[in-house]
């Protein structure tokens, strides 16, 4: 099995905190939905036959596609590859985008899966982050892609933005359980150096919430979600029994992948591929018939170190068998005073040969992951 990603770079305008690549010039929208069209066909081998079994419009703000666009796109797919009749096609939308009118557009163009990004219902906080909804909009979307037949809705939050205490961000999780969504994804406010937000920060007009108060949020979060039915089945991903995003886990099981547009990144388990994050640059080599892309071919090591970095996020743990068998690694012989003291410390855990890490643990994930690559 397989998933294409397709990057969609352009947006209404630039939330404060987001360095994807991305323009809110919508002068060349056309031709580089054309080019990422034109793309598919040029590599249409890269997945070996495999079947298709998700679709991805993320970006950018896909739902700013027409519909004429997105059934170029996805007819394109049906096409050229091998579509499971049951596939998951998930459209990232922004709240201001999804009246009802163009909810029943996506609904008509086979988008069975919506990924809002909602962010916060606090207004303050959405104008802080330059979001072009307001917390009604927020709420309405919601009920609106509900009624519109859409049962697979996840939506984005943000935690950890400046605030005197931890009540916004209470009152955040409070309305999001109203809303009875099946999936949610949590992230830290991460301040990136080429944002608005990172800008500021470095002139002293803005300063980043202590890493202890974002610590104890993400605590908030596991408690509240854990408390409503939620399973934490990665970091920063949440959903009811049966409802995990099957094309992020994908990316986290390992399984390949072909990305189309500008800066979208590919996988086909021995090397991954970069294209070049310039839409006009984009544009012209798709023009000329080539792929505008880095490819980085993947070391054994690098191999390991991927599969740690991905399955430790998880609640299926990695699997110390298959980094041994698979990669030639044995973490456990290569850290075994390191690992110990994780688990004495109550980090992580091992069993049956899969090592997991704990709520604690999860908070140093990167950290942890970062001392047991190999090199």
């Amino acid at each position: 099995m397989s998933g294409i990603y397709l990057h969609i770079p352009f947006c209404k305008q630039a939330c404060h905190y987001c360095d994807f690549h991305f323009s809110t010039s919508m002068g060349t929208k056309e031709k580089t939905i054309q080019a990422i069209a034109r793309e598919l066909e040029l590599r249409k081998d890269y997945l070996q036959g495999q079947e298709v079994r998700t679709i991805y419009f993320g970006g950018g703000t896909p739902s700013l596609l027409t519909q004429p666009e997105l059934q170029l796109l996805l007819q394109t797919i049906d096409r050229l590859f091998i579509v499971s009749d049951n596939a998951e096609i998930t459209l990232e939308a922004n709240p201001d985008d999804l009246k009802p009118e163009k909810l029943q557009e996506l609904k008509a163009a086979g988008i069975n899966r919506l990924s809002i990004g909602l962010q916060s219902f606090h207004e303050p906080h959405l104008q802080l982050m330059n979001r072009a909804h307001n917390a009604t909009e927020s709420l309405q979307c919601v009920k609106d892609a509900q009624a519109a037949g859409f049962d697979n809705i996840t939506v984005d939050l943000i935690y950890g933005i400046p605030a005197p205490d931890h009540s916004i961000w209470l009152q955040d999780l409070e309305t999001l359980f109203s809303l009875n969504v099946q999936h949610v994804s949590c992230y830290a406010l991460t301040i990136e150096p080429d944002t608005a937000l990172g800008r500021w920060s470095k002139k002293g007009k803005f300063k980043p919430s202590e890493d202890d108060f974002t610590a104890q949020q993400f605590e908030i979060l596991l408690a509240q979600m854990a408390q409503h039915g939620f399973v934490q089945y990665e970091i920063s991903n949440f959903c009811k029994p049966g409802y995990e995003s099957k094309h992020n886990s994908n990316y986290w099981r390992g399984v390949h992948y072909l990305g189309v547009g500008p800066s979208a990144h590919s996988f086909n388990g021995h090397s991954r591929q970069y294209n070049v994050a310039n839409n006009r640059k984009y544009i012209d080599a798709i023009a000329q018939q080539t792929i505008p892309a880095e490819v980085e071919e993947l070391t054994i090591a690098d191999q390991a170190n991927d599969y740690l970095l991905t399955t430790l996020r998880t609640t299926w743990g990695c699997d110390l068998a298959k980094l041994r068998t698979n990669y030639s690694y044995d973490v456990l012989a290569t850290h075994q005073l390191f690992l110990q003291e994780l688990q004495q410390k109550e980090l992580a855990t091992i069993q049956d040969d899969v090592l997991y890490l704990t709520d604690k643990g999860k908070l140093l994930a990167d950290q942890i992951t970062l001392d047991l690559m190999t090199e």
